[in-house]
């Protein structure tokens, strides 16, 4: 298939000329006319059509393409590797490596150890659970990952969701044992779910939380966290289990009667020196430490006060006694009862792909700072690998916590031997040290959790979203509403359905212009966009930005009658329109009802005495109109061209030969 004349060696047909111009013949010089090709498409089988679209699809950083042309067994060798990112980096590790890395787990350490206690309560799980969590997952991360970067463990917002959602059926503090099994059980859906994104290659499902979706989710969620921190903060015994932020703010002053100011006293104290920490570190970020070591100084701190001043007796809330020892298997405790299998797979859907976002993100964002690569569905299926371990280990929901990471990052970790150390110094705590917790007030955690999730509020990224582009802020702004005005899970889904929804839009109603040549110069822009663009007499130059299919080729038909009839109004009144040139340049892609549509198209204008050029379709644009003509010639030759300037220049000459 072929552009007029330079192709097939013909003009426009004679029932087309004689329709536009009034019956008369080409000149015979006006076939020699030089016009490009629009070639067909190299021809291929559909097998290998399928095989380039699934690689494309599922592997587009085509994982494989190393092991081509290797011996068996260095293919075999490598695909160890690549299962085990750890053999990457062990067979070269050095003394100096494992100085940087030493460090960095110790510091990393310091600030998991009162984060992790601190979150598991957000989650309403017993403090000794967030420990373990942040013991079994970094050691299989170590194995499995391949960041160098990322810290492991329990974060605020998914310890945050999965409490929530489990609390609507359960209570934590009426069946504890029964809300445990449901929170391992989770984990283990969360893990699988996680994995099989990884293994399957489906890693493109959580692109549709959008960084706007993801801002304005975060924010609300940070508020949340903290807001549910005043039951700490204040000495409020009997708080609110929901989760908005009307209901939270009405359960703080329903219980004034409850609030202590020793407590108060205590944990604004906490909380300021928290804040004025992270402060330090982000004006000076040579001292990361600080930041990284507060929680810890704070929990010990806090514990001699309460110990030394027998605060317990006076107010003041504390942990209580913890068991020594190491993770308890929890295989025997999952929980597959089909009276809460829905809401343990939904919690585990929901928190696995939150977890999963955030873990990917903050990989790739330290990955970016010391240039280097991490794949994506390896992070995936080393993140649900450890979730899927964790749930046999006594462990919940865990992932790359951007705070550990960053700390991580600023004490000069090498590789993931600091996950390692860190978990290595976890368990000396669980071992040794659980008895010093005792007297660890609560207020002093949940300062902790406040001073943490107030870095989730990324007021810049707003800034930015709304300068860039107010429907992805209208999309951050539901996002935070939903979470603080609803809950998090709802406001979760609000915000991705408007997301959903405008991915949508843009496929039903696609962007079209109306295109003019820049003066002196082969270029044909659009009309709004380049000033100096003007129109071309004689002709209605389209040009359409996206694939053409069953969910917009109806738009499409009506919108572009709607344009010929405006500009049959708006042309000059000595010129007469002829031709419709349609640019498909920008179609990359055709389905049946699009061939269906460039077709009806074409009859109507023929109907109106015009003629309609399509320029440049791409390969499978081509290749569907192939297909069509096979069984009509809807589209001769003559309507095909390669650029819009070569199919003006042509018609135009035509039509000066067609002239009576």
């Amino acid at each position: 298939m072929v552009g007029m004349r330079g192709a097939y060696g013909g003009a426009c047909n004679d029932d087309s000329k004689s329709r536009l111009h009034g019956g008369k013949a080409a000149e015979p010089e006006i076939a020699s006319m030089a016009v490009h090709k629009v070639a067909p498409p190299p021809a291929r089988s559909t097998a290998s059509k399928m095989k380039v679209r699934v690689k494309e699809t599922f592997f587009p950083d085509d994982p494989f393409r190393a092991f081509k042309g290797q011996p068996p067994g260095t293919q075999w060798l490598m695909a160890v590797r690549y299962l085990f990112p750890i053999l990457d980096w062990v067979p070269s590790y050095s003394l100096s490596l494992f100085k940087s890395d030493l460090v960095a787990g110790l510091t990393i350490a310091s600030l998991a150890i009162p984060q992790g206690i601190s979150y598991a309560k957000l989650a309403s799980l017993p403090p000794i659970i967030g420990l373990y969590s942040s013991f079994v997952p970094p050691m299989v991360y170590a194995v499995l990952g391949s960041s160098r970067d990322l810290a492991v463990g329990p974060v605020s917002i998914s310890s945050l969701i999965m409490g929530s959602m489990l609390r609507q059926a359960v209570s934590p503090t009426a069946e504890p044992t029964l809300f445990l099994q449901l929170a391992f059980t989770s984990t283990l859906f969360a893990g699988l779910v996680q994995a099989s994104l990884g293994i399957l290659r489906l890693g493109f499902v959580i692109d549709f939380l959008s960084k706007a979706t993801l801002v304005g989710f975060m924010a609300g969620a940070a508020i949340i966290v903290a807001l549910q921190q005043l039951k700490a903060l204040l000495g409020i015994v009997h708080f609110t289990t929901e989760m908005g932020i009307v209901p939270v703010m009405a359960s703080v002053f329903h219980h004034t009667s409850e609030w202590s100011w020793q407590t108060i006293l205590m944990g604004v104290c906490f909380l300021v020196f928290l804040l004025s920490a992270r402060h330090v570190s982000i004006r000076w970020p040579k001292l990361f430490w600080v930041s990284a070591c507060a929680p810890l100084a704070s929990v010990t701190i806090s514990t001699l006060l309460v110990f030394l001043f027998k605060a317990q007796n006076h107010g003041i809330s504390i942990i209580g006694q913890l068991k020594c020892g190491l993770n308890r298997p929890s295989w025997d405790k999952l929980l597959f009862d089909t009276a809460y299998l829905g809401l343990t797979m939904k919690t585990g859907l929901v928190t696995g792909i939150i977890s999963l976002t955030e873990g990917i993100a903050v990989g790739r964002t330290f990955a970016s700072l010391k240039d280097y690569q991490i794949d994506g569905n390896k992070e995936m299926m080393a993140i649900g690998l450890m979730n899927v371990v964790g749930s046999c280990t006594s462990c919940y929901v865990t992932t790359g916590a951007f705070s550990r990471s960053a700390v991580n990052h600023n004490a000069g970790c090498k590789t993931a031997m600091s996950n390692v150390i860190m978990a290595l110094t976890v368990m000396v705590t669980l071992l040794f040290l659980m008895p010093l917790f005792v007297y660890t007030p609560n207020v002093v955690l949940g300062a902790i959790i406040i001073a943490a999730v107030i870095g989730l509020i990324d007021f810049p990224a707003v800034y930015h979203i709304w300068k860039m582009d107010k429907m992805d802020f209208l999309v951050c702004v539901c996002a935070f509403a939903g979470v603080i005005f609803i809950s998090v899970q709802e406001g979760l889904a609000i915000a991705v359905g408007i997301s959903i929804f405008r991915v949508l839009m843009q496929i039903t109603r696609p962007k079209m212009m109306v295109q003019g040549n820049i003066k002196g110069t082969d270029i044909y822009r659009d009309l709004h966009h380049y000033k100096e663009a003007q129109r071309v007499s004689g002709f209605l130059i389209l040009a359409i930005e996206a694939p053409i299919n069953f969910a917009n080729s109806n738009y499409l038909n009506e919108r572009i009658k709607r344009w010929i009839e405006e500009e049959s109004f708006e042309q000059d009144k000595h010129t007469e329109l002829h031709f419709i040139i349609l640019d498909l340049s920008a179609v990359p892609a055709i389905d049946t009802s699009g061939i269906a549509f460039l077709i009806d198209i074409k009859k109507s204008i023929e109907k109106r005495g015009l003629e309609l050029v399509l320029v440049n379709p791409t390969g499978e644009v081509m290749e569907k109109i192939q297909r069509a003509n096979e069984a009509e010639n809807y589209f001769r030759p003559d309507c095909l061209y390669l650029t819009t300037g070569e199919a003006i220049a042509s018609l135009s000459a035509l039509a000066k030969m067609t002239k009576p």
